[in-house]
């Protein structure tokens, strides 16, 4: 049972005569708990609704498949966001400095998240009864396994049921979900022949294993009291991406799929060159940043076959982390080649917030782009991954605002998404 805070007027809910702080008890006769249910449910053309309030009524509405009933509630949930009850040696939130704004020390750990908005889920905060809703609702759903060692997975998440909640695992497989998972290789952990035993569980999985995605420890400069954990070199990059390498052509032989993919930043790590396309065959990691690269190369060049270069000349920067410096050059240089006229001056960022040894973009803050751009020769634009700033706002993680950055640098400043024709537009001033 939850409250309706509100009817969206002409909905089929208004025209049923339902009003706000009425609460809504079931729909054909299903308890409604959350946004899962709410939606689930409420798909259906002919619905009758126990509504609540000052007298109890049932309704009957007629409306179209998937048409919303017009009922607003007083959070998208329906229910409090469940958090993470884990302390993975791993979690990057462990390792923020202090005095950040509250919601960045949130850990969501919402089943339902991952339905709704592609998050990855640990399955520990999970029931049984959650278990047995997803699949009866056939929900595809996402899962951090890391390990399928049960003793391994309680030491790397120090919550002595991860090892045991595997089993929620096998059962939506065997029920048929989908399934998307991802690994945080930690080197001496979960790596080597422990890695080799979570590849060949979840390949057993398979084809009910839509994809997995194996990425590197992050690692900050706030690390007092964690657990000891060492950064991958190039050399133990390049031995994870061939023990990934190994299973893809296993998997390919016998499924037709690669099924696991390595993290772009595995091959920046190793000095590797990024596969073509088709290796990563539909990205369907490409949110886990596993072929990322890859399309923004192909869409950048493919972009300049039918460029606008009217506005040329022009002069811009670009600042980056340092992990894919070396890519975004080879693409400005050749884009440069190209378009005479266009000058392009690629700046990459040391993170002094975070430490050193984070090299990604996304985690650049707006005082590190201060420190390191002033007086620099910016041009007339600075461009920027719009990865650096939070979702919905222009707010970096440090909460400087993107006016705070141009004001300091006196220039102006243009997000850029991973879209190679975005990029290229963004260097052409279009």
């Amino acid at each position: 049972m939850v409250v309706i805070t509100g009817v969206i007027p002409g909905s089929p809910a208004d025209k049923a005569g339902i009003r706000a702080q009425e609460t809504l008890i079931s729909i054909d006769g299903h308890t409604v708990r959350d946004v899962l249910d709410y939606m689930f449910y409420a798909a259906e053309t002919r619905l009758t609704l126990h509504i609540g309030g000052r007298e109890e009524r049932r309704l009957e509405i007629v409306k179209d498949e998937y048409d919303d009933l017009g009922l607003e509630f007083e959070s998208f949930l329906m229910d409090k966001k469940q958090s993470c009850s884990n302390k993975c040696v791993f979690c990057f939130i462990d390792q923020m400095p202090p005095g950040m704004r509250e919601t960045l020390y949130f850990k969501d750990d919402d089943a339902r998240l991952s339905f709704l908005q592609g998050n990855y889920v640990t399955l520990t905060n999970m029931s049984q009864e959650d278990v047995d809703r997803i699949i009866a609702m056939h929900l595809n759903i996402n899962v951090s396994v890391h390990t399928t060692n049960p003793e391994l997975r309680c030491k790397m998440m120090h919550n002595r049921f991860a090892g045991e909640k595997l089993d929620f695992l096998w059962q939506m497989a065997r029920a048929g979900i989908q399934l998307n998972c991802q690994i945080v290789l930690c080197p001496g952990l979960n790596d080597g022949e422990e890695l080799r035993r979570t590849l060949t569980d979840l390949g057993a999985m398979l084809p009910n294993l839509t994809s997995v995605a194996v990425v590197p420890v992050g690692l900050s400069r706030y690390r007092e009291g964690l657990y000891p954990l060492t950064p991958f070199t190039a050399q133990t990059a390049g031995e994870a991406i061939d023990m990934i390498e190994a299973f893809q052509a296993q998997f390919l032989s016998q499924h037709g799929t690669r099924a696991v993919f390595p993290s772009d930043e595995f091959f920046l790590l190793a000095g590797r060159p990024l596969p073509p396309a088709e290796y990563y065959e539909d990205y369907p990691q490409y949110e886990n940043g596993v072929g990322m690269l890859r399309s923004l190369s192909d869409e950048f060049l493919a972009a300049m076959e039918d460029a606008d270069a009217s506005r040329l000349p022009r002069s811009v920067s670009i600042a980056t982390g340092r992990s894919p410096y070396a890519f975004l050059k080879g693409l400005t240089e050749t884009a440069q080649a190209r378009f005479q006229g266009l000058r392009v001056q690629l700046y990459p960022i040391r993170n002094d917030f975070f430490g050193e040894s984070i090299t990604v973009t996304g985690l650049i803050t707006g005082q590190d782009l201060i420190a390191q751009l002033k007086g620099q020769a910016l041009g007339e634009e600075l461009l920027l991954s719009s990865s650096m700033i939070r979702r919905d706002s222009d707010v970096f993680l440090d909460d400087l605002t993107i006016s705070d950055v141009e004001a300091a640098l006196g220039v102006r400043i243009r997000l850029v998404a991973n879209d190679g024709y975005e990029l290229l537009d963004a260097l052409l001033g279009v």
